[in-house]
């Protein structure tokens, strides 16, 4: 049963990540779109994609973690590479969050960030990411 729930883990991560490269990159054109037609699609692509892929995938991964946690306690609990990656996955929650706040002033028309700022935001999941993953493999601590 372990394999399995890894392997939907996983899965559930790649589709959190997705989605976490593609919302802010939607920012990107967003904040660049002037004619209310493309500003309208990208309201509504950013709230299908936060809602339809971002929340369950984030959903899915932190309860398929806390079961294989729960599996083997003992063998993630103690060990300093996984206590690091939960609080990387807390600090990812957070930027998940942000996404939230982004989108909805961008839905109010109320954002005063320029596409300039969403192009740095966009990269903030690719750090998280190579040290998840590093954790994770490497396991270096």
């Amino acid at each position: 049963m372990y394999k399995w729930v890894l392997a939907f883990h996983v899965i559930a991560v790649i589709c959190w990540f997705a989605a976490l490269f593609y919302l802010p990159r939607l920012f990107v054109y967003h904040a660049m779109s002037e004619d209310e037609i493309s500003i309208e699609r990208f309201k509504v692509m950013q709230r299908k994609l936060y809602r339809g892929i971002a929340n369950p995938a984030m959903i899915a991964t932190i309860v398929l973690g806390l079961w294989l946690v729960s599996m083997a306690p003992d063998a993630y609990l103690s060990q300093t590479w996984f206590q690091l990656k939960v609080g990387l996955v807390l600090l990812l929650i957070g930027y998940h969050y942000m996404c939230l706040c982004h989108m909805k002033k961008l839905a109010d028309n109320r954002s005063d960030k320029s596409h300039v700022y969403f192009r740095v935001f966009n990269e903030v999941p690719v750090l998280f990411l190579v040290a998840i993953v590093i954790l994770v493999i490497v396991q270096p601590f």
